[in-house]
């Protein structure tokens, strides 16, 4: 049972913030986060092409304009926005103003095309995509107590962990009882995702027509945790949440509180990259005898695929889509006929 203080240690909020950002935080070292974790930009350069697509068909839905805008958020170190520009058609890529938004600095060999900025521009027309961005948007966790009452959780730089004696801020209060009301019962928990619908919905204020994605580990009002989600990751192994700047601090995100637009849908990943292209399937038998190369390649390409649809895995990330300034209806992926593979 965790004891119930006043002012002992911060919130979660505050020390993910310092532990990730700050001076020596985490997300300031050297190797990025491709040092600790692998996402889907890692896992597969199908990830960039099926992206790729999808800023083609955000291309002509806007009609083809002179300068069409690509944001990667939460960059890393350019890895989705590099993997973009290469497989671009060359009309496309040649009106692409392509930008990459990430606190760490720049890194020395990123392409000469991509900007680098710590906030992306006003104004956009094209496509924001960020791809596990909003896990790392630090939030406050709380816990209920032994007279069932939510209180904020506090935590040292050691991890340790105690209850806050202070009454649970307003804000914090009305988010939890409209997207994730917590049972009066000892050690529930909830992470709080107000810092995060703030921070989507100031990122999709910068697009005015286009699309805005957010692709995160996600759950909805109807299957929240009963314990939360927050957790570490280091040198590609999941670690306690110890906020010393050794580490990944991450949560899983409540898309559903972050929509924005009227025309919001979130999808399974799974869905998503099959709508655009990105297939699972084995290539046919006979290819190994006529062409052995072209089938390792295609089986490669299936065996990526894979991994990016798969269900209890990478398949199961949300996709939350807005759209911005288009004719009503247009999410620019059709899944009706994927979501349920």
């Amino acid at each position: 049972m965790r004891n119930v203080q006043q002012g002992a240690g911060s919130g979660w909020r505050k020390a993910t913030e310092e532990a990730l950002y700050g001076p020596d935080g985490f997300y300031r070292r050297p190797e990025g986060p491709a040092g600790h974790f692998r996402t889907s930009v890692h896992a597969s350069a199908l990830f960039a092409e099926a992206v790729a697509e999808l800023l083609c068909r955000v291309d002509a839905a806007l009609g083809e304009p002179a300068e069409l805008a690509f944001v990667d958020m939460a960059a890393g170190r350019g890895e989705l926005v590099s993997g973009v520009l290469q497989v671009l058609p060359q009309d496309v890529a040649a009106r692409v103003r392509a930008l990459a938004v990430e606190k760490a600095d720049r890194p020395a060999d990123l392409d000469h095309r991509i900007e680098w900025r710590s906030e992306p521009p006003a104004g956009i027309h094209g496509l924001l995509f960020a791809n596990e961005w909003l896990d790392n948007v630090p939030l406050d966790v709380v816990e209920t107590d032994a007279d069932g009452t939510a209180r904020l959780v506090l935590v040292r730089a050691d991890g340790e962990e105690s209850l806050d004696a202070a009454p649970l801020d307003d804000r914090l209060r009305r988010w939890l009882d409209a997207w994730w009301p917590l049972p009066a019962e000892q050690g529930l928990r909830a992470e709080v995702g107000l810092p995060r619908d703030e921070a989507w919905a100031a990122a999709v204020r910068t697009v005015e027509r286009g699309l805005a994605v957010a692709v995160d580990y996600a759950h909805t009002r109807g299957t929240r945790p009963p314990f939360g989600t927050l957790t570490g990751f280091r040198d590609g192994r999941e670690t306690p949440p110890v906020p010393d700047g050794s580490r990944d601090i991450t949560a899983h995100v409540a898309l559903d509180a972050c929509a924005v637009t009227s025309g919001a849908r979130v999808v399974p990943q799974r869905a998503a990259l099959r709508a655009l292209g990105v297939g699972a399937g084995r290539p046919p038998l006979a290819l190994a005898s006529q062409d052995p190369a072209a089938y390792v390649r295609a089986l490669t390409r299936a065996g990526e695929a894979a991994e990016l649809t798969a269900r209890g895995g990478l398949g199961d990330f949300g996709w939350l889509m807005e759209p911005v300034g288009l004719p009503e209806g247009a999410l620019l992926v059709d899944v009706a006929d994927h979501e349920e593979q």
